[in-house]
């Protein structure tokens, strides 16, 4: 019985750890983007990014991760036979690189924070799509442990990962050329307005 608590617990550390790592970096998007704004809207954007970040991280990402890893702990006690196995054995490695990468974001927190983070907001867009590679293949171990299928259905799955992934790549790109049109229009507009006044 305690099998199944730890598994149901580990579930729910796991997801709401991956639903906090990725939001976090989409925070660290509308961050960067901030910078860009004039003032006082920059000022006033950044503080509530800052403090929406450090509640997302210490009141749910961080003890998220804390009850994933306690319960992987109890799972393997109830079963020690899995250590020995391969796809454990790839699980365990990608999770400490997820942990990893829990702590570089907050160090990227401390660096926004700080104005001295030299990331761009299409950067953060691609660091964004990192959790969601190891969350795929985590949740593929996970089921199917050694018996990992390489046929075309898992091609094809990886295939749509990775086009969605690049739509997405591609959609933000749009949204920020036809900003930046837009804003070149707006300033065109502005000095033709301003040289027929004169």
């Amino acid at each position: 019985m305690a099998y199944y608590w730890f598994k149901a617990f580990h579930i729910v550390g796991f997801v709401s750890w991956f639903a906090g790592m990725f939001y976090l970096p989409r925070l660290f998007v509308y961050h960067a983007e901030a910078n860009e704004q004039p003032e006082p809207d920059r000022s006033i954007l950044k503080k509530q990014f800052q403090l929406m970040e450090k509640r997302l991280y210490s009141i749910i990402m961080t003890p998220a991760m804390v009850l994933t890893l306690a319960m992987a702990i109890g799972l393997v006690s109830t079963e020690p036979d899995v250590l020995r196995q391969p796809w454990l054995h790839v699980k365990l490695a990608l999770v400490a690189i997820l942990v990893a990468y829990h702590g570089y974001c907050k160090r990227i927190m401390t660096k926004l924070a700080a104005d001295e983070c030299q990331m761009t907001a299409q950067q953060f867009r691609w660091f964004n799509e990192f959790p969601t590679v190891f969350f795929v293949v985590v949740v593929l171990l996970a089921i199917f442990k050694n018996d990992l299928p390489l046929d075309a259905t898992t091609w094809t799955v990886a295939a749509m990962v990775l086009a969605f992934a690049v739509f997405i790549q591609l959609y933000a790109r749009k949204r920020r050329l036809d900003k930046e049109r837009a804003a070149q229009e707006a300033a065109t507009n502005e000095e033709s307005g301003a040289g027929a006044g004169a």
